[in-house]
């Protein structure tokens, strides 16, 4: 490919958002004072993605590095919690090669106003809605791209957490039975009257759930094609994944689960279409029942009873999406795609009740 073509295919920052500029005086002073060799005047911009952190570049004449602090106004203590994720990244690192290096941990908030770290930038193409020609993936090099995914997140379920330092991750052992009571207790605070209720879903997963997790293992819990980052020169190798924040210790099937409530494929109604992030409709990308065996294969883990984990991961989108829709009808967040988000809240209901009133659970 050429540097031109690389160019075009790499994600870029833009602009900083008014409101949310970072002192650079301040971030170099500290860089320095931590031993990184930074050079030059540097130059500050963001990338315009993420609903939680803020995610910035900063370039000096001899590197560039991305920053990442959380939201600004007030937010609740452990929510955005960047100093999690850049620890959780730094012990990963020596074992799963797919993070990028941490440089800065900086947990002094009079610095920039508050916690932040910096990392190294990870060069290459993030596969967002749809896959750039430019990439030139024919059906099989797609298909391909996609078990590379894959393999990704199968390696990192198989990783041990003690031998990350991460076995304190989170409590592990019934973290289903959590997560079921969890979002169910977000989505009852978060419902509004103009959405289904999910009493039924709820009931269905509070009764249906496992007796005990298939494994505990270090799980993303945001793995996405969106949050991967593929070798500009060789699209089908993965070089980074990104967006830690929500990791934690728990069962691998949930985390496989919450990865395919997001994963649109080809034959899905329009619905479901309109909710496309990633290219997972692409020509040789497989299909969701495809992925489930595929990764059964590949951990040895049993899917017998995959639908729970179906419908849990339909249920957690729904309540990501209706905690967002609350906002939006309160007048808290402005984005006028919010609006849609209800009417796709009930949709994500009837899909869960279909499934539910097929399986054989």
């Amino acid at each position: 490919m050429s540097d031109v073509k690389n160019e075009q295919l790499i994600d870029h920052a833009g602009q900083v958002r008014a409101g949310e500029e970072v002192d650079l005086a301040k971030v170099t002073a500290y860089l320095k004072a931590q031993g990184l060799d930074v050079q030059g005047e540097p130059e500050l911009q963001q990338f315009p993605g993420g609903a939680s952190n803020l995610t910035y570049m900063v370039r000096y004449a001899n590197m560039d590095m991305i920053l990442r602090r959380p939201p600004f106004g007030h937010i609740a203590k452990s929510a955005h919690d960047v100093v999690r994720e850049a620890e959780i990244m730094r012990k990963l690192k020596p074992v799963y090669s797919k993070v990028p290096e941490i440089y800065a941990i900086c947990e002094d908030v009079d610095v920039i106003g508050a916690p932040f770290y910096v990392m190294e930038r990870l060069v290459g193409v993030i596969p967002r809605q749809n896959l750039q020609p430019e990439l030139g993936l024919d059906e099989a090099k797609t298909r391909q791209l996609c078990l590379n995914v894959l393999d990704t997140l199968v390696a990192l379920h198989k990783l041990d957490p003690q031998a990350a330092g991460l076995d304190n991750l989170g409590k592990g052992e019934g973290y289903v039975a959590r997560q079921v009571e969890g979002w169910s207790k977000r989505y009852r605070a978060a419902r509004t009257e103009d959405v289904g209720d999910f009493e039924q879903v709820m009931q269905w997963l509070h009764d249906k759930q496992p007796k005990q997790e298939v494994a505990i293992s270090l799980i993303h819990n945001d793995f996405r094609f969106d949050n991967v980052v593929l070798d500009v020169n060789d699209p089908l190798k993965v070089i980074g994944v990104l967006d830690w924040e929500m990791a934690t210790l728990g069962d691998p099937l949930m985390d496989l689960g919450s990865a395919l409530a997001y994963w649109v494929q080809a034959d899905d109604d329009m619905f479901m279409k309109g909710s496309r992030r990633q290219p997972t409709n692409a020509p040789g990308m497989l299909t969701r029942e495809e992925v489930i065996r595929y990764y059964a294969e590949k951990t040895g883990f049993s899917v017998e009873n995959f639908d729970f984990y179906t419908v849990y991961g339909l249920f957690r989108l729904a309540g990501i999406a209706q905690q967002i829709y609350k906002r939006f009808k309160e007048g808290n967040a402005r984005n006028p795609v919010f609006a849609t988000f209800g009417p796709f809240v009930s949709y994500l209901e009837q899909r869960c009740v279909g499934i539910i009133t097929q399986s054989n659970l």
